[in-house]
């Protein structure tokens, strides 16, 4: 009699465990109905979500209010749907150039307002209240800076309160007394997964409330939904996933919030190859969040085991936008073989809505254990060190060509206003002057490379350009303007 007790407990839950995994597929299959098109780049705004939100302020199914204003004057709000006795409460952008999640809070918001995937809405508001808090630091969004008005990280202002964005973060955890806390955030796209060459697209964390990093009922609860999301993250970006360190920190919400007995679930979102928007990150956010929010409302994460959780492997920060190895660099006479790891790095423009690139050379020598989003073996490559070219641009011809006899700068008086240009060829002013070429730590890296006697390939700012092939199918974001 037992045995088949317990084989009808294994069938309900194999049984479960299906039903989860086709709802997940059909969230991410049918994500560009609910996709949201107005926001279609990750440098928003409060203007631009303010309409959005005046939208579902008239719509019954969901309530809207004003919590609180940054220190700006800008106003919070939450918004909020379900009738169930369970309260979960989602805030996103608690620093303000972390938005990826903010996109993703209003495709789910889309979602819950459609008509399809009845049952499974049905089950997640009647089961749950969602409490949607989408923009915490609309000032330093509105800068794309992490840090609030107050030059505070108001993720370590949960003891001293001095920011009001925090206070409110505060005042809203403890009126709700949720059950879980989704804590959203972005990181750095140089995470990758531990002793692998897969970035950290998604990395998660059940943070812990004291130093001994105890493990109670409402840590683990978040640990299973954490475990229930990886496997889900899995099915479309294997091997994408990270998890965060859970070294206790006094100071910060997500800690607190786990304290005051609500289960957080931190949610980091990195890097995805040529996903510079973050738009494929931003549907795995919206999929992996709504399946979470399912499992929730019908329980089924309590049958998880905890020690799946520790399966999952920790972030590490050995990625590099342009790895290369093997090169062979000729210093004072002699040969050396090093590698290179190339950043491009992001300079927010005037209005902080776009950006251009300023790579950088972030280390060198033996970098094996290191990886790259792009890896090039320069064995039997050596370096070259560019050119300048002084007159009109009229006068070097082809762009190929140029390159291919190595210049890569253009000194001319008409240099316009911008600090960037689309083409692979920096600009000079007149007298300007380069300091001499070397391959070193914090170099803007722009030089050839030569095998068997001829240049095959350009490194313009960090971008890698194969000389064999048309340029414009090439991955090139900008070269710089030097004055």
């Amino acid at each position: 009699m037992q045995k088949k007790i317990t084989t009808l407990v294994l069938s309900l839950i194999c049984l479960g465990s299906m039903a989860q995994e086709s709802i997940t597929e059909k969230l991410y299959e049918t994500y560009g109905t609910y996709k949201e098109p107005t926001l279609d780049k990750r440098r928003v705004k409060h203007s631009q979500i303010q309409p959005l939100i005046n939208v579902f302020d008239t719509n019954p199914k969901f309530e809207v209010q004003k919590v609180g204003e940054s220190i700006e004057g800008r106003d919070l709000k939450l918004i909020s749907v379900g009738s169930g006795d369970q309260n979960i409460f989602l805030w996103s952008q608690m620093h303000g150039d972390e938005p990826t999640a903010t996109l993703a809070i209003f495709d789910i918001l889309n979602f819950l307002d459609a008509p399809e995937f009845k049952s499974e809405k049905e089950q997640i508001l009647s089961n749950l209240k969602l409490h949607f808090l989408p923009m915490l630091n609309p000032d330093g969004a509105e800068v794309y800076q992490r840090r609030n008005t107050l030059g505070i990280d108001i993720n370590r202002d949960a003891l001293r309160l001095q920011s009001p964005e925090g206070r409110v973060l505060k005042r809203i955890r403890d009126s709700l007394d949720a059950k879980f806390g989704f804590n959203l955030h972005d990181q750095s796209k140089y995470y990758n997964a531990e002793l692998t060459s897969k970035p950290a697209t998604i990395s998660y964390l059940a943070t812990a409330y004291n130093y001994e990093k105890d493990i109670n009922e409402v840590r683990a609860n978040a640990m299973k939904v954490i475990v229930f999301m990886n496997n889900i993250i899995q099915k479309y970006a294997p091997g994408q996933v990270g998890r965060y360190s859970d070294d206790f920190e006094p100071r910060a919400f997500g800690d607190n919030i786990a304290k005051w007995g609500t289960s957080l679930i931190l949610i980091e979102s990195g890097g995805y190859a040529n996903d510079v928007e973050k738009q494929e990150i931003r549907k795995l956010n919206y999929t992996s969040i709504l399946s979470a929010l399912y499992t929730i409302a019908n329980g089924s994460f309590k049958d998880i085991p905890i020690a799946n959780y520790e399966e999952i492997p920790r972030n590490d920060r050995k990625l590099f936008d342009l790895k290369i190895e093997n090169l062979t660099y000729e210093l004072l006479g002699k040969d050396y073989i090093l590698d290179l790891g190339i950043n491009r790095q992001e300079v927010d423009l005037v209005g902080h809505n776009d950006f251009y690139y300023k790579s950088i050379i972030m280390d060198q020598g033996d970098l094996s254990t290191y990886y790259g989003y792009e890896t090039f073996d320069a064995t039997g490559y050596k370096v070259v060190p560019p050119y300048v070219f002084q007159g009109q641009k009229s006068q070097l011809g082809d762009m190929v060509q140029t390159l291919k006899n190595g210049v890569a700068y253009l000194s001319h008086r008409n240099l316009g206003p911008h600090a960037f240009t689309p083409e692979p060829l920096h600009r000079m002013e007149l007298g300007y002057q380069l300091p001499d070429f070397k391959l070193a730590v914090g170099q803007n890296p722009t030089f050839f490379l030569k095998k068997d006697g001829e240049i095959t390939h350009a490194i313009i700012n960090g971008f890698l350009l194969d000389l064999s092939k048309p340029l414009n199918d090439q991955n090139f974001g900008n070269a710089l303007i030097y004055r």
